[in-house]
């Protein structure tokens, strides 16, 4: 038996839910499928429960400074992981309660949980039932990379199930020295675990600048986190109770020996049990689902929004993914995904925020370009809150004045940097900001100053 929808929505991460409540308020009849947990990676094992347990290596690592603002500390600190386990869940279950509260409120919306499965490109399987729409919205998200050589046979963790570790380990070698596994390198660390971090590139996150990448070790090797770059021939071992990884280093130990294993070496898509072959959707190489700037798959009807699609695995251009969708198709708009500026964050502490190109990108585009740099004990701010660590830098077309790029390394950076990145969808020249009057003592108001010291890019 067929039941029949206007839409059926797969996956229920950031966009999902949200277009499967704007559908529903349209008159659509919706159907709305997620095999595992409401919310998917964000709410789940991204950044609700990551964030939370930062929260708490944040005030291990403050308690420990006690002393340094005056504050006497009667005991020595401690963590308690499985308090911190407990505070991250509650707050996850929170969230996911919140949002099936949301998704359970709606008219003319069916939840099916279970997977789904194209048997055509306008019917979908579900366990034993088929469902069939007009239109189909892929958010079914991704999930970690685990291609290392010995992954299949040694013990390993991913940012998944590190999330629910029953003890802490003594040593964490983390695989790989980007973004998920620098958060979760400093977080151990401050739980009071030995961690040491294993990078095939001659330096960390090699996406961005040289400075950056600096800095952000300089950060995390004051905490005593070790690094091996140049780890040209990663794979793991196990021996005597101990679990291991070969890294083949020009320099140092061939191997490290540890505890725990997390690998952070990247995402890839959950398309591989879709079916995508029976309704003739289009996947690039590494199985992303190809869309056009409108998120239409090659197949009329089906679209695909959040990390699937390859376009930025983030919470909030999932999120954008939605709004450009609704807009199109129920808002008779014409907004795409080139009306966004490419825009993230590092959540180590301090954090890294970084907007549109880099310093090296704008060097080899060959334009007349301004940089402003400003170190971040030259900030008030963030010298009285003790945290004076990084810097901001901003990069300026020397003939438009108009902002090509800004990176804040820095207390504050993730919240200061929207002011900028606000600048750049206004598409008002830098001037706007460098003349206006920002709050007094904030890590924002020195970006005005920042930007009235550009000099030449040279």
């Amino acid at each position: 038996m067929t039941t029949n929808y206007d839409a059926i929505v797969i996956g229920a991460g950031q966009s999902g839910p949200a277009m499967t409540a704007r559908l529903s308020a349209a008159g659509k009849k919706v159907a709305l499928i997620e095999r595992k947990l409401l919310g998917g990676t964000c709410v789940n094992v991204g950044c609700t429960p990551t964030k939370a347990m930062v929260a708490s290596a944040h005030a291990a690592h403050i308690a420990r400074r006690a002393d340094e603002f005056g504050v006497i500390a009667s005991a020595q600190v401690g963590v308690n992981l499985q308090k911190v386990i407990e505070r991250k869940n509650q707050i996850v279950t929170n969230s996911r309660a919140g949002l099936e509260r949301w998704m359970k409120g709606l008219d003319n919306c069916t939840l099916y949980r279970g997977q789904a499965s194209f048997e055509s490109a306008s019917s979908v399987r579900v366990g034993e039932e088929l469902l069939e729409a007009k239109q189909i919205f892929l958010n079914v998200g991704a999930r970690p990379v685990i291609s290392v050589v010995g992954a299949d046979t040694v013990p390993h963790l991913t940012s998944t199930t590190i999330l629910d570790l029953k003890e802490l380990p003594q040593h964490l070698i983390v695989v790989g020295g980007s973004y998920i596994g620098l958060e979760f390198a400093q977080m151990f660390r401050r739980f009071g675990s030995e961690v040491t971090v294993a990078e095939k590139n001659s330096r960390l996150l090699s996406r961005e600048d040289e400075d950056v990448s600096q800095g952000i070790r300089e950060i995390l090797e004051a905490e005593r986190i070790q690094f091996r770059v140049d780890a040209t021939c990663i794979q793991l071992s196990q021996s005597n109770g101990k679990v291991g990884v070969g890294l083949d280093c020009t320099h140092g130990a061939p191997e490290i020996d540890g505890s725990h294993i997390l690998l952070a070496i990247g995402r890839q898509p959950n398309t591989d049990d879709l079916n995508l072959a029976s309704a003739g959707v289009a996947t690039d190489e590494r199985g992303y689902i190809v869309t056009d700037e409108h998120l239409r798959t090659s197949v009329d009807g089906i679209f695909a929004m959040g990390d699937v699609n390859g376009r930025g695995a983030f919470t909030h251009t999932s999120w954008n993914d939605y709004e450009i969708v609704a807009d199109n198709l129920l808002d008779h708009g014409t907004r795409s995904t080139k009306d966004r500026f490419p825009v993230y964050a590092l959540y180590i502490d301090p954090p890294m925020a970084h907007i549109v190109m880099t310093e090296a990108e704008v060097r080899k585009s060959g334009r007349p370009a301004l940089i402003g740099k400003r170190a971040m004990t030259r900030v008030g701010r963030a010298v009285e809150k003790g945290e004076s660590q990084g810097f901001m830098k901003a990069l300026v077309d020397a003939e438009t004045r108009h902002l090509l790029g800004a990176t804040i390394l820095g207390v504050g950076g993730d919240e200061a940097i929207h002011c900028l990145l606000t600048c750049m969808y206004a598409k008002q020249p830098i001037d706007l900001i460098a003349r206006s009057v920002h709050i007094h003592p904030t890590v924002s108001e020195l970006i005005p100053t920042m930007l009235q010291e550009l000099k030449p890019l040279v």
